[in-house]
């Protein structure tokens, strides 16, 4: 059930994280706030299709 995700930065639009998330308790669209190598600060990461 569970399936690899990546992670997009809200800002500058890099995709610099992945993960896994369980599609059966979390059908939505998760947002994790990380740090951005390019921007350089904590922004939030928001999943990519």
């Amino acid at each position: 059930m569970r399936e690899n995700i990546i992670l997009e930065c809200t800002t500058c639009k890099n995709r610099n994280y992945s993960s896994q998330k369980n599609r059966k308790n979390n059908p939505e669209r998760i947002e994790f706030r990380k740090f951005c190598p390019f921007c350089k600060t904590h922004t939030a990461h928001k999943e990519t299709k």
